[in-house]
């Protein structure tokens, strides 16, 4: 099943997705969160409702909205893909490697991306985004499968002086609007092996990143059952799964976004999103 929020004219609100048409899953959660956390109980009503369509739109219609606005955790991996490692020049890791988006990062996925004031060194990211949908803690990795709920599509966006000056991250990944994800999540049920997707990222009708979710260095289970040993993962939180070589800053010379760019990112199965680099001034 694809699960969505959406506007319709008025408030967000949740939406279930068949074809091109969207059905509102009105009084059934406030929020999709709480739809993800009480989905058991929930998920005879959502089918229910997904066929009757008495509250159906065209999805050509509606405003897709990130899928959960304010996630608990942005939990992020760096270093991920061997063809990225390689192309910035630095040796494999031997450990997972992590960093947060902070939850202003937060965009819709075909909403504006923001070149900020402060710096014009833009880059895109594509990745697999996961979705935790039970809580737990050292959670083994044979059993990490049952704690995914389903997948995203996200762009990491990247401002990559501010990322590079010192060894943390975090401030050069959590500028205003840098995490757009989406177009909805895909239910787990609905994708047999979240490592054999093909994944892109095309700028401008370019194709810059091409890759597959087999060739992560640490895979879904892996990131899983490392993060559980230091943080209780809930329902709702996102992991960012790391992107594949072909980023804009490691082109000889730099290719970073600019003010009408388009940047649309791919994973075959779990849809698109896209949006066009907007001055911040």
């Amino acid at each position: 099943m694809k699960l969505a929020t959406f506007i319709a004219g008025g408030a967000p609100q949740l939406g279930a997705i068949d074809g091109e048409v969207i059905v509102a899953l009105r009084d059934i959660a406030p929020d999709m969160i709480s739809l993800i956390a009480n989905w058991p109980e929930l998920e005879p009503k959502v089918r229910e409702t997904l066929l009757a369509k008495d509250t159906a739109h065209a999805l050509g219609a509606v405003r897709l909205a990130a899928p959960i606005a304010r996630p608990s955790k942005i939990m992020c991996m760096g270093l991920n893909y061997l063809d990225h490692i390689e192309e910035s020049g630095i040796e494999a890791p031997a450990d997972q490697t992590w960093f947060v988006k902070t939850a202003n990062t937060v965009n819709g996925p075909f909403d504006p991306i923001p070149l900020p004031i402060a710096s014009d060194k833009l880059d895109y990211e594509v990745e697999l985004v996961a979705v935790i949908g039970k809580r737990g803690k050292h959670i083994a990795r044979e059993n990490a499968s049952r704690h995914v709920f389903g997948y995203a599509i996200g762009n990491d966006v990247s401002v990559r002086d501010w990322q590079l000056r010192t060894s943390q991250f975090v401030v050069g990944k959590s500028f205003d609007g840098h995490a757009p994800w989406g177009p909805w999540i895909t239910t787990s049920d609905e994708v047999s092996d979240p490592h054999a997707l093909d994944i892109r990222c095309v700028v401008n009708g370019e194709l810059r990143q091409h890759s597959n979710t087999k060739h992560l260095l640490f895979n879904v289970w892996d990131m899983i059952a490392h993060l559980s040993q230091a943080m209780t993962l809930e329902p709702g939180d996102i992991i960012f799964t790391g992107t594949p070589g072909g980023v804009g800053w490691t082109m000889n010379p730099p290719r970073t976004l600019k003010p009408g760019d388009i940047v649309r990112c791919e994973i075959d199965g779990l849809g698109a999103i896209e949006g066009a680099i907007t001055s911040e001034r």
